[in-house]
């Protein structure tokens, strides 16, 4: 089912129903980030910038339920991807990385989202900013966006430790040559950048006022995903910089 505009509702109908998932391939993003493929017996189109819902079960019932965007592109159907990083305190993580096997079911339900996402159809010029595994909703936009061969201006940055510690990052790299609308910028904290026009530091204003100037229009839309603090923070700099807050959307992980 599509709206008016060809993409599929953005929320509702059978997403909630929980079916389950056959892990495909688990694929090693970083030393802490996996990307699981799952296929569904039922695909639901989605948005990018969408999530789904999974549901562990224990053997004596207890269970878990966790949100995880979805990195893949919604032209990727049959499947979904999404990127899990290893956190020590989890419930949900550790079975990802330590018990998860290729051929075992996951329970999902999904896709839900009416806020955070963005389709080809809705316009731009878009600025997208992740920090950490933050870029995981982001890359499904950027994704739709090269599989669409939009010639909508769309403006990456990407903040992260080093490029090692990038899910996605030289996928992004090679995006960003790839002669399309999108424009991908790296902000490596504890790495000194290596290409010319990415940023050797944290992402600050002084950076944020430069990927603006390098936009040859304001930004319709500008989109960051994050940890708490990096949203509080990305958010204040670009209202001071004159981004207007309604155009400001944001998703946030727990943490600092």
């Amino acid at each position: 089912m599509t709206d008016a505009e060809g993409r599929p509702p953005r929320d509702g109908g059978d997403a909630a129903a929980w079916q389950e998932a056959v892990i495909d391939a688990i694929l090693p993003l970083t030393h802490r980030v996996k990307s699981f493929i799952l296929r569904p017996p039922a695909w639901r189109p989605f948005i990018a910038g969408q999530h789904l819902d999974l549901r562990l079960t224990a053997p004596d019932g207890y269970q878990a339920q966790r949100s995880y965007s979805i990195a893949s592109a919604p032209e990727s159907q049959g499947i979904y991807e999404l990127a899990v990083e290893q956190l020590d305190e989890g419930e949900v993580s550790p079975f990802f990385h330590d018990v998860a096997r290729v051929g075992d079911t996951i329970e999902i339900r999904g896709p839900f989202g009416g806020h955070f996402n963005w389709a080809v159809a809705d316009g731009g010029p878009i600025f997208l900013i992740g920090g950490g595994s933050g870029i995981v909703p982001l890359m499904s936009m950027a994704r739709h966006h090269a599989a669409q061969r939009s010639p909508i201006a769309v403006l990456l940055l990407y903040g992260a430790r080093s490029l090692a510690d990038a899910p996605f990052g030289a996928e992004l790299v090679r995006l960003d040559g790839a002669q399309t609308g999108l424009r991908v910028f790296f902000a490596l904290s504890r790495e000194q950048a290596s290409r010319p026009a990415d940023f050797s530091g944290r992402i600050d204003a002084r950076v944020l006022a430069t990927m603006l100037s390098v936009m040859q229009e304001a930004p319709r839309t500008v989109f960051v995903c994050g940890s708490n603090r990096f949203v509080e923070t990305v958010t204040g700099h670009l209202v001071h910089l004159g981004q207007p807050p309604a155009s400001i959307r944001t998703e946030r992980f727990g943490g600092a």
